[in-house]
């Protein structure tokens, strides 16, 4: 368990930082265009980025190794996911919140 402690995350550190913005904004915003909705309300462009989000936690936790260390990486990756959907929950994720309003105000 220790050994995993000093293996180098930063990779999968800054693809869970930016998630909603790298990953679950953008893929919201398509569902929303494929689905000709065209002006969500901020609670359900959270629903849907969050949604996102978890698709992309279950991604991650079911293609690595199944080893000594799977349970130290579900819980870091489990982590910083709660963390981005608390930041979507809030609002504070500035990014997920200008792709809301870009897409609600100039989507035609």
């Amino acid at each position: 368990m220790n050994q995993i402690k000093n293996i180098d995350l930063f990779e999968l550190d800054r693809i869970l930082e930016d998630i909603g913005k790298i990953y679950a904004a953008p893929s919201a915003t398509v569902w929303f265009k494929v689905s000709h909705k065209s002006n969500p309300t901020k609670e359900e462009y959270h629903e849907k980025v969050i949604e996102f989000i978890k698709k992309f936690e279950n991604l991650l936790i079911t293609c690595f190794p199944h080893n000594d260390h799977s349970d130290y990486l579900k819980d870091y990756i489990s982590k910083n996911i709660r963390s981005a959907i608390s930041s979507v929950i809030t609002g504070n994720n500035k990014e997920v919140e200008r792709r809301y309003r870009y897409y609600v105000d100039y989507n035609y």
